[in-house]
């Protein structure tokens, strides 16, 4: 079985979890930093937690965050947690990403940031976004690269492109750190009050968190192997790994338990050897995107979004009516299709009542229903990439 993701992980990884390292914390952040160009890498145990204290940080409270419509539901999460309303903007059909125009025309008084989310790895247009923040001042621009750790719009890195980028380092990003969470700017102000923050909210990871953090690695290592995963996906289709894989509740706005327990030095050792060989990794995965865009381009049915040049590819997605008919067709044949984000945040359970029934969220609507990511990893092989091409091929003659 070819899973849906796989995330890239070797021998550097594995004995990280045993090179006992002091100041491992430090050590990858700083090795972070040099990595995004940016002065500052300043850790988290998720996400999402850096995206909280983050906007505590800037001084927002009681103001409107502009964030795209689809998304991690995490990212709106982590707004109202911090004591703000989150505003979504619809997403636009060419990339994917949010609609800058509809976004600067939600910008009101009460608007204090905007999340840009270079959704899958697509770069978002940072030439629109200038404007718009050149016409905005008093709006804080925030990167949201959990999808594209270095993506480039025009050869501009899109982290560097505001007051402060946000990362998610979980098992299924491009690079990971087990689970954790980065926040980099190049504002020496905002980053020493962002560690001061953190500091004093947060607890010291306990000698029990590295030996959890330690064994999910290994399973994950097991997990992902050609002969394992079947089993993984027979225990993932009956509900009963839900504990480890499901990220949220659609009713509740929330944060896990640990979100402030500091990142462990296992996690930091880990994330520092995929930093070492990142380059390599998103080189990778752009050969293999090119090579299925260029082999499925002809395939009825089948629509790929058409981001910058300098995408990073956290996925290969694209969009079909069919979806849940090539997902158990490509599956039939050993080959598992994602549906990465399957949702559209204002339509939760958790948001749907705070939103004005008139507003619409089309595209975000559309994509939720019809998106797919193809399987990619960094250590891909051509054999491998053909069993997808050709599995898809199969799956759509037989609709």
């Amino acid at each position: 079985m070819i899973p849906r993701f796989k995330p890239d992980l070797g021998w550097p990884e594995f004995s990280a979890l045993f090179r006992r390292k002091r100041g491992a914390v430090a050590c990858f952040e700083q090795d972070f930093a040099a990595e995004m160009g940016q002065k500052h890498a300043i850790s988290f145990p998720y996400g999402r937690t850096g995206l909280l204290l983050l906007l505590e940080a800037l001084g927002l409270k009681d103001r409107a965050v502009i964030c795209p419509a689809y998304t991690c539901v995490v990212v709106a999460h982590a707004i109202v947690l911090s004591g703000n309303r989150p505003v979504f903007v619809d997403s636009q059909a060419s990339d994917c990403n949010m609609d800058l125009e509809l976004a600067e025309r939600a910008i009101g008084p009460e608007t204090g940031a905007l999340i840009a989310t270079s959704i899958f790895g697509h770069p978002v247009d940072l030439d629109r976004l200038g404007e718009l923040s050149a016409r905005n001042p008093g709006v804080i621009v925030i990167q949201d690269c959990a999808h594209s750790f270095s993506a480039e719009w025009r050869g501009r890195p899109v982290q560097q492109a505001g007051k402060a980028a946000i990362f998610g380092l979980n098992i299924s990003k491009i690079a990971t750190s087990i689970f954790g969470g980065m926040v980099t700017t190049d504002d020496d102000a905002l980053a020493a009050m962002l560690r001061q923050l953190r500091d004093r909210r947060q607890s010291r990871a306990p000698w029990s968190k590295s030996v959890r953090r330690a064994a999910y690695l290994l399973a994950s290592i097991a997990a992902f192997s050609p002969h394992v995963y079947g089993t993984v996906r027979w225990l993932e289709r009956r509900g009963l790994l839900d504990r480890f894989s499901r990220y949220f509740d659609e009713a509740l706005i929330d944060m896990p338990a640990d979100a402030l327990v500091a990142m462990s030095s296992v996690e930091a050792r880990v994330g520092s050897a995929q930093i070492a060989k990142y380059r390599t990794m998103i080189e990778a995965r752009r050969r293999w995107a090119a090579y299925y865009r260029d082999s499925l381009a002809d395939l009825p049915g089948l629509r790929f979004p058409q981001p910058g040049q300098g995408a990073t590819w956290s996925h290969v997605a694209a969009l079909t009516p069919h979806r849940d008919a090539l997902l158990a067709h490509t599956q039939a044949r050993g080959v598992q299709l994602g549906t990465i984000i399957d949702y559209n945040i204002p339509e939760m359970s958790a948001y749907r009542a705070s939103q004005n029934p008139e507003e619409f969220w089309p595209v975000a609507a559309r994509l939720a229903r019809t998106a797919i990511n193809l399987p990619i990893s960094g250590s891909f092989c051509e054999r491998r990439a053909r069993r997808v091409v050709d599995a898809l091929r199969a799956a759509v003659r037989t609709l």
